[in-house]
Formats: structure tokens, C-alpha cells, sequence
């Protein structure tokens, strides 16, 4: 999906210039709520340029020398003060939508084999980018109350989780003013429209993607003494790789280890040469990732050992050197400060302290290690009507990357740009 395709609802008209200052943040966004539908990181450049931003285009650099970065980074710059980075994604899923809703997706492009697939934003990047709209417009009319430097990086890939990595590796540090603060939201299936969450300390968990090659030797079916059996040997590895979790892992340390994809065999009575194997391994501490990343390789070869296949037979273990993502990690002290904030803005009733979830984003990379002072904070998305209905009836939502995923725009855009909005002028109020 390296064309970036973005389905966005902007928040569209020009900006009056009468008493801006004595209008509430609520009645800059009334004025400006009424929506309307386009694409491409190309638009959101356009709408931050018009706006007064510095705006360049086609930020990113990957491995593979044939993809194309679409980042978008804007700068305005207000005078002396600190440096705040603010994120939003841009890319889509290779998802048919089903929502039946009148903006429902319709695009389809090609994917990196050449088939084409239909596409849209299942994990509410489109929400994202609305909001990170909404939020440079209101922070353009406000500048007398804020000073310093804002930068809003309109990041590419990140459902590759290289599209950080990308920007970064694309000088965005270096080429741009390095942020004092960083910040983003991501939407959620699961809580109420009009709602934000906050998470301090580990937020979301670390993402390895792990390739295994069962290399046995195949034969007849009908001769399994005379072959080495590698679905055998898979089947038994499936099962021992669950005891790193349950019996090598501290249970205080979460830990995911999940075997997603196998293939292995072309017909019933053929013992097949090979087995693949795709996993994907979840954790918060970089410690505990490389003891699940060592056992997995032991426990592997063990048993392919205990099979009798022979060394130069034994398995290939492969750990991802691209698809793979740090974990989040929210800095408790700026956490503390947006969430008041936040209930400053929203009310308190509307910010909620959430749970760490074993799901995994490239975000943590642009913290360089937690050497800047970074928060993802949540957005609801969800109707609240269906949000009870669920908890009664038992009855699960929809979940992000969902062929159903619909977020509710409204009150959602609204929190979003407000809590953004609102956390920025915190951090760069005029003294």
C-alpha cells in the first residue's frame, strides 16, 4: 500500500478573522464541523501549506530502494519556546468495507504481488488525520496563546510498522526541529465517542515478526519410518512454544507468542520436505523480548534434534529485521500533565486511565529510546449507545482492522482536535 491512500474527513472552511481570541475552543470547532471527503497525503500538505505551515513533502526512506516515502512534515514556527511534534498516520488496510455507510471506502489498488485489493482506514486513521487537521487549524488562530514551534509529521507505513523508522531514517530530526515533546492519538473500538484514555509508562507492546523453516525429509505417506516428518515436528514446536509463556516468563512480564500462519504439504499421502511457520512475538521489556526470541530458536531446534533430523536439516530460524517495532512507552510525567489537561477540557468524567494492551505501533520510535518525552494518547470512537448494548448483551464491537470498523465522527472529531489542542497549548503557553 505505498500509494498512501488516505479517505479523510476535513473539517473545511476558511478561517474568519473576527474575535477569534474571545471564541471558545468549542465555537471554532462548531463553525468549522461540516465535512467532506477526499485522499492523499498530497491533500493533507495542501490544507497545513494553506494554513501558513512550511510544508515538504515526501519524507521517508526505506530499505527497499523501489518504495517511495509520503511523509508530510509542517512546521509553524510562533516565536521562542520548546518544540512539539504532533503525528498522525496516513495509510490504509487491505480491507473490503462493509459498514454500508455513505463515505464507506471504495478504493482499491494493487499490492506488492500486483493483485488488486480494496482498501480503507479499518484502524480509524482517517479519524486521525481529520483531527490532526482540525487541531493545526485551531492552533493557526491561536497563536497568540502558545509560542515556540510546532511540527505535525503526517507519517507513512505505519501498518508496516517501518514508516517511523522511515522518517527518521530520512533525517526527520536532523532536516526539522528536533521536538521537545511528542504526541499523538489513536483511536479506539472499544471506548465511548467523547472520551480520551491515558496510559503512563508501557502502553502497548513491542511487535517481532519470526519466520521458522522445519527442514525435514519426505517420503509416501504410507512410509512415515522413512522419512522425517516435518508437519510432526511443527505440530510439536506449536505447542512447546506456548511454555514460554506459561512456564519461562515471569507472569508479572506479559508476554504474547503467537504461531499465525502454516504451510506445509501439497496432498494427502506426501510427507512434504518443508514447513513454514510465521509468528509474531509481543512484550514490554527489551530483556524479556530477547529471552522469548532465544528460546523460541531453542526450544525449535531441540526438537527437530529430538526428531532425529540431521544438522544440516536443522530448522531456520529467522527474526524480522523490518517487521519489527519497539514498544510504546508513554512518559509518566508528561502522561500526568495531559491527562489534567485533558479533564480541564473535556471534564473529568470524559478521561479515563487505561489498561496496557498487547497490541503494537511504530510511535515508541519517534521517543529515540525514550530520550524524548512522548504520549499516544486514546480517542473514543465508538457510539456509547452500542458501547452499552455490547456490555449487556456480551455481544463484542467491531474491532480496529475490521471489515465493520465505523468510527462515530461526531462527538469523536470534536474530542480529538479539543484534547490535541488543549495539550499543545499546555505545553506551549505563553508564560
Amino acid at each position: 500500500m505505498r500509494n498512501r491512500i488516505c479517505l479523510v474527513v476535513f473539517l473545511g472552511t476558511l478561517l474568519s478573522t473576527t474575535a477569534l481570541a474571545q471564541q471558545s475552543l468549542d465555537g471554532l470547532i462548531d463553525r468549522d464541523i461540516a465535512a467532506l471527503v477526499t485522499k492523499t497525503a498530497t491533500f493533507l500538505a495542501a490544507q497545513l501549506r494553506a494554513m501558513g505551515y512550511t510544508v515538504t513533502e515526501r519524507v521517508g526512506k526505506y530499505e527497499s530502494p523501489q518504495w517511495t516515502g509520503y511523509g508530510v512534515v509542517a512546521v509553524l514556527k510562533n516565536g521562542a519556546g520548546p518544540t512539539v511534534l504532533l503525528r498522525t498516520e496516513l495509510d490504509a488496510l487491505p480491507v473490503d468495507e462493509k459498514t454500508g455507510l455513505p463515505y464507506a471506502s471504495k478504493v482499491k489498488m494493487k499490492n506488492d504481488a500486483g493483485q488488486e485489493v480494496s482498501v480503507m482506514h479499518a484502524c480509524g486513521h482517517d479519524l486521525h488525520i481529520t483531527s490532526m487537521i482540525g487541531t493545526a487549524k485551531m492552533l493557526s488562530e491561536l497563536k497568540n496563546q502558545w509560542q515556540g514551534t510546532l511540527v505535525i509529521l503526517g507519517q507513512p507505513a505505519e501498518e508496516v510498522v517501518d514508516g517511523a523508522p522511515s522518517v527518521l531514517r530520512d533525517g526527520l530530526y536532523e532536516r526539522f526541529p528536533k521536538p521537545d515533546f511528542v504526541i499523538a492519538l489513536h483511536d479506539s473500538a472499544d471506548l465511548e465517542a467523547g472520551k480520551v484514555g491515558y496510559t503512563p509508562g508501557y502502553a502497548m507492546a513491542s511487535s517481532t515478526s519470526v519466520d521458522i523453516k522445519i527442514r525435514g525429509l519426505g517420503g509416501h505417506g504410507a512410509r512415515p519410518e522413512a522419512t522425517k516428518d516435518p508437519i510432526v515436528v511443527a505440530a510439536q514446536v506449536i505447542l512447546a512454544l506456548q511454555t514460554i509463556v506459561s512456564r519461562e516468563d515471569s507472569p508479572l512480564d506479559p508476554v504474547v507468542v503467537t504461531v499465525g500462519s502454516i504451510h506445509g504439504g501439497t496432498k494427502h499421502n506426501i510427507i512434504p520436505d518443508e514447513v513454514d511457520m510465521q509468528l509474531t512475538v509481543r512484550a514490554y521489556k527489551p530483556e524479556v523480548r530477547k529471552r522469548v526470541l532465544a528460546s523460541i530458536e531453542r526450544i525449535t531446534r531441540g526438537i527437530a534434534m529430538a526428531a532425529g533430523i540431521p544438522e544440516d536439516r536443522s530448522p531456520i530460524v529467522k527474526v524480522s529485521d523490518t517487521q519489527f517495532t519497539t514498544p510504546l512507552y508513554n512518559d509518566p510525567q508528561l502522561t500526568e500533565r495531559l491527562a489534567a489537561a485533558f479533564a480541564k477540557a473535556l471534564g473529568q468524567d470524559n478521561v479515563v486511565k487505561l489498561q496496557p494492551v498487547m497490541m503494537s505501533e511504530d510511535f515508541g520510535f519517534l521517543s529515540l529510546d525514550q530520550k524524548i518525552p512522548a504520549v499516544q494518547f486514546t480517542l473514543g470512537a465508538v457510539d456509547p449507545a452500542k458501547v452499552k448494548l455490547s456490555k449487556e448483551t456480551g455481544t463484542p464491537l467491531p474491532s480496529l482492522h475490521s471489515a465493520l470498523f465505523a468510527p462515530l465522527p461526531e462527538p469523536a472529531l470534536r474530542t480529538g482536535i479539543k484534547a490535541m489542542t488543549s495539550a499543545v497549548l499546555d505545553l506551549m503557553k505563553k508564560s
